[in-house]
């Protein structure tokens, strides 16, 4: 029997999607992830919360202090601030990575609406 007689050829169709900073490859109905979470926009969820107990509790008294003392820029520190204006469901639903593929960090932190109702992701 020949090399190519015992050779088996399987074709799966894969999409390729960017998320988080990483490339993850999707096989269309054949594993469906149902939570695929953003571990870019956990981080910054997380460091956003941070940063905003460190201004309340005194531990820092301006937003330029803490920058300094986190070594980053102080409109970056802000724009990640904004994200702990989400809405508590939308918090919720993207730290359990049920949050729409176009919820994404670069899509909150261009600013959020005051009103609870406009703080959902588009899709929402």
């Amino acid at each position: 029997m020949t090399d190519a007689a015992q050779m088996l050829t399987i074709r799966i169709p894969l999409h390729v999607r960017k998320r988080g900073g990483r490339k993850t490859m999707i096989a269309p109905n054949v594993l469906a992830m149902s939570a695929r979470v953003d571990v870019a926009l956990v981080k910054a969820l997380a460091r956003a919360f941070r940063w905003r107990r460190l201004l309340e509790d005194g531990s820092y008294s301006t937003i330029k202090e803490l920058a300094a003392a986190e070594k980053i820029n102080a409109s970056y520190l802000c724009r990640v601030l904004r994200l702990t204006l989400l809405a508590p469901d939308v918090v919720e639903a993207i730290l359990d990575g049920r949050q729409p593929e176009e919820c994404t960090l670069p899509m909150l932190m261009e600013g959020v609406a005051v009103e609870w109702e406009g703080r959902h992701c588009r899709l929402w």
